[in-house]
């Protein structure tokens, strides 16, 4: 009987199958290995041969079976259906080789995963640690109410705490916490001014491009149509007149100096009692920025509202015009006010003096002039100025106290009135009221919580001592921040159509309610006090004018009245023309110039990291050529591009100083020409490339280590000796303050040597011997000379010690070292055409002269190099931040008070405001007049 025991198949990249079997002999007990033999593809069987068909004969057999067992071996006929079952065992041989290796691999899987179970730490006491079931939602429950009352703890705390505590939270002392949160608040306060300064200065451009972008544009449709410029004169209205004489006012009283009577509407109120609601009521748009209790009004706020077809805004310094019917129009200028406000307040302070100026235009308004001032506080908080509350006050009595202003008193009518501010510096200034008119605001609040018979004694003014010329009601809100205008006097109207205070036995007139009244009697009420006051105003400021004409002809009567303005052209124009001078300036003089400062800047490297180490070591060329391409590849250029710059300013400084001396010299502007000069020097720095572009030519000219020609050689002598005799006339002025006066200048001076001078003397005389012993010592001391020398000095009952020895001995050496240095110069005078024949071998050591006319050379080079770079292209740089630096002078108006003074200025200023004021008030009452 034969068993058969497969061992092992094998598909290779040809797919072919290798089957490898053993037969065992039963009957025979033998062990018969049948060899294995490739099986090829089905398509290549029938090209086999004879081997592949004993194959083919034999695994039949096999699949027979034997036929001593009663196997049936089939027929030839049936081939097809033997291929089919050997198909069909192949498809099953793989079925279970994939079934075994997932089985496999999942048990395998298991084992690794029971592994890792048991390797993970026991959790089991989380169990014991961890509350369970009712336990566990008791524990959830007792921490949220925990968490409920740490809340309302912080929330106290924030209610309570102050910056003292805020800053002490810091774990830090009182003191330290003081001055830090000082710090902290100084550092924010001018990060904050810097940020405000560069929008405005961002505003400011791009008010100017819009400016001159609309100038271009109007000039090229007049060129377009071929048309000629002329200007045609726009008849302007009464009251843009009349504001435009407000501003100048404004700008000419800064400091509230002058008695200004002109009329104008002034709200006043306390904070948050509604008067920017009333206000933007009577212009019939949210124009001002809002805040929960916030102060929001900084600074006085002057609004111009005069009849126009559309409804617009328009800053008095600004070209741009917000269409008030957009959203986006208003939320750019309601910020656009706080940013002005905020920009306004410098220094610490919580409110300003100065005035925001606008217009607003639409159809309906009232022709008036209205000035919102801050709202009087009684208590001020921990953000605020100390002064703050005095400083609201002044402005308001200010404002108030103008004889011809009409004062618009808001009062809230939703809170008590006893505790009302404003009211008393009403009647301190209007005790009679013949200009007040009182304005009770959110009267819908009121009438829900005062008696309608105290809000009648309000509104019949028998309620406040102060006196008024009428008194009025009005709804400025449902205390809704985004309702519209249109919103509220809607709500208004309904309010005080269905309010009881409207029944037929009401306590008030319907002429006393609305905005819409107010705003007509408050617009009647300005114009007949205009009428009234303007021409005696106009009296006034031509009395001022004659005197301020009289004292400029008494004090200049051969100038001419030139505002800080003109003034400025002028002195932008001289500093101009003396920058053209600058590129004039010959090329000898900038050679010599350059030359005289590259030398001044390099001399002290020259001699202590060049020559003198050099000097000291037994190879002087190969010291000497190490030392100057270090110096060349690291440190000249730079230090040559600092020369020529110092060079630059040196010169154009000497132009400016040049033009103080001629006959036409004006010294009034001296000190703006100074600033700007400095500011455009400290700007203007050399251009990159030309440090690179030096370092090349440095190189390359150091290694020309070859004297040319006698008048070559004659020079470097001659610069040779010029440099070290400096050198040695320094070395010497440092003797003479170590040592002291000599002894004729001190019998002739009545001078004496102090004791460290004494001691000096002594060491030098003893540093002498050494040096007359051996002329060629070198630059150190050795242990055994400084012992001797300290030796010798003790006989003299000095003593010192080897550190003061060496720091005598370096001067000593030093002015040894010059006169030998000198002595060689002396002798290469002569010595060129030996030192051509016999070069470094040269009998006379002429080393010093050839290193100084490589470093002459260089001088020479690099200062015709940075010469061009100064006509070229940094004269022209220099120019243009000097434009840069006039602009932005010109454009700060403070800047120019500070650097254009004096009582020439100061008188002119005044003059021309004074003369301007004037002539616009007699314009206005001729157009008043022809209205009439």
């Amino acid at each position: 009987m034969l068993r058969i025991y497969q061992n092992s198949y094998r598909r290779t990249a040809k797919k072919a199958v290798v089957y490898s079997t053993k037969v065992v002999c039963c009957n025979h007990s033998t062990l018969c290995n049948i060899t294995s033999h490739p099986r090829r593809a089905p398509h290549d069987q029938h090209s086999s041969g004879s081997g592949n068909g004993r194959q083919r004969q034999h695994e039949e057999f096999l699949l027979a079976g034997n036929p001593a067992r009663g196997w049936s071996i089939p027929p030839p006929s049936r081939g097809y259906g033997m291929l089919v079952v050997r198909i069909l065992r192949g498809a099953l041989k793989l079925r279970y080789l994939v079934l075994g290796g997932a089985i496999g691999g999942g048990v395998s899987l298991s084992k690794k995963y029971e592994d890792w179970k048991d390797g993970l730490p026991d959790m089991n006491w989380l169990k014991d640690a961890m509350p369970q079931g009712e336990r566990w939602s008791q524990f959830s429950k007792n921490l949220l109410e925990v968490g409920a009352v740490v809340k309302n703890a912080i929330d106290i705390a924030k209610e309570d705490l102050t910056s003292k505590t805020t800053v002490a939270a810091l774990g830090i002392t009182t003191d330290e916490s003081r001055k830090k949160f000082e710090k902290m608040q100084n550092q924010v306060e001018t990060l904050q001014t810097e940020i405000m300064n560069v929008q405005i200065k961002y505003q400011k451009e791009l008010e100017k491009m819009e400016k001159e972008n609309r100038d271009l544009r109007t000039q090229y449709i007049l060129l377009k149509t071929n048309k000629k410029s002329s200007a045609k004169k726009i008849k302007k209205s009464l009251i843009d007149m009349y504001s435009e004489v407000l501003d100048e006012l404004s700008g000419y009283d800064t400091g509230y100096t002058m008695a200004d009577h002109l009329p104008r509407v002034v709200v006043v109120g306390d904070q948050s009692s509604g008067k920017t609601s009333v206000l933007e009521s009577i212009a019939k748009a949210r124009i001002f920025p809002r805040g929960s209790g916030e102060m929001m009004t900084r600074a006085p706020v002057k609004v111009t509202l005069a009849e126009g077809p559309y409804h617009v805004a328009q800053f008095r310094d600004s070209e741009r015009e917000y269409d008030l019917t957009k959203e986006t129009d208003l939320a750019d200028l309601r910020r656009e006010v706080e940013f002005r406000m905020r920009a306004s307040v410098r220094g610490g302070k919580t409110v300003s003096n100065e005035v925001i100026s606008m217009t607003v235009k639409g159809p309906g308004l009232q022709r008036m002039v209205l000035v919102d001032l801050p709202g009087i506080i009684s208590t001020m908080t921990v953000d605020m100025a100390s002064d703050t509350k005095d400083s609201i006050h002044q402005m308001t009595k200010h404002y108030m106290s103008n004889p011809n202003a009409i004062i618009l008193c808001i009062q809230d009518g939703s809170v008590d009135a006893e505790r009302s501010n404003v009211t008393d510096l009403v009647m301190q200034c209007d005790p009679l009221g013949r200009r007040t008119i009182f304005v009770l605001t959110k009267v819908d609040l009121a009438e829900e919580l005062a008696d309608p018979e105290r809000i009648r004694k309000i509104l019949s003014g028998k309620l406040f001592p102060m006196k008024a010329l009428g008194y009025y009601a009005v709804v400025t809100g449902r205390g809704r921040k985004d309702d519209s205008i249109e919103a509220i006097r809607q709500y208004e109207e309904d309010f005080f159509k269905n309010s009881k205070l409207f029944h037929r036995r009401g306590v008030i007139m319907p002429h006393q309610v609305t905005s819409r009244n107010l705003s007509m009697a408050v617009s009647d009420r300005f114009w007949k006090m205009v009428r009234e006051t303007i021409e005696q105003q106009a009296d006034a400021f031509k009395a001022t004018r004659f005197n301020l004409e009289t004292e400029w002809k008494n004090n200049f009567p051969r100038l001419r009245e030139s505002g800080r303005d003109e003034l400025f052209d002028k002195a932008k124009g001289e500093i101009l023309d003396e920058v053209v001078t600058l590129s004039q300036i010959s090329a000898k003089k900038w050679d010599d110039t350059l030359t005289t400062k590259l030398w001044e800047k390099l001399s002290n490297y020259v001699f202590e990291n060049v020559y003198l180490p050099a000097a000291q070591s037994d190879s002087f060329n190969t010291m000497v050529d190490i030392k100057l391409r270090q110096w060349a590849e690291q440190a000249l250029p730079a230090k040559s591009v600092e020369a020529g710059w110092e060079a630059l300013q040196q010169e154009f400084i000497s132009l400016m100083d040049h033009s103080k001396k001629s006959q036409d010299h004006d010294g009034i502007f001296d000190q703006l020409k100074s600033a700007v000069v400095d500011e455009a020097i400290r700007r203007h720095s050399w251009e990159d490339k030309a440090i690179d572009m030096l370092r090349v030519i440095q190189l390359n000219t150091l290694e020309d280590r070859f004297v040319h020609d006698k008048a070559e050689w004659d020079q470097a002598v001659k610069f040779l000796e010029t440099s070290v005799t400096a050198k040695l006339t320094q070395t010497e002025e440092t003797l003479s303050q170590m040592f002291g006066p000599g002894q004729m200048k001190r019998l002739t001076h009545w001078q004496y040597l102090t004791q460290d001078q004494q001691k000096r003397r002594s060491v030098k005389n003893e540093l002498d011997k050494i040096l007359k012993n051996d002329s060629k010592h070198l630059p150190t001391l050795s242990y055994d000379e400084l012992t001797t020398v300290r030796k010798n000095v003790q006989r003299e009952n000095v003593d010192v010690d080897t550190d003061y020895i060496r720091q005598t001995w370096f001067p000593v050496y030093r002015k040894h070292f010059l006169h030998q240095a000198l002595q060689r110069a002396k002798d290469c005078r002569k010595a060129y055409y030996l030192y051509t024949q016999q070069g470094a071998e040269c009998e006379i050591a002429c080393s010093d002269v050839v290193l100084f006319w490589r470093i002459q050379q260089v001088i020479k080079i690099t200062g015709n190099a940075l010469r061009q770079q100064v006509i070229n292209r940094e004269a022209r740089r220099l120019d243009k931040e000097i434009k840069a630096v006039l602009d932005e002078f010109s454009e700060d108006d403070d800047k120019k008070a500070h650097l254009l003074t004096g009582k020439r200025v100061l008188l002119a200023e005044e003059l021309i405001k004074v003369r301007q004021i004037q002539e616009k008030l007699e314009e206005f009452i001729n157009s008043l007049n022809q209205e009439k």
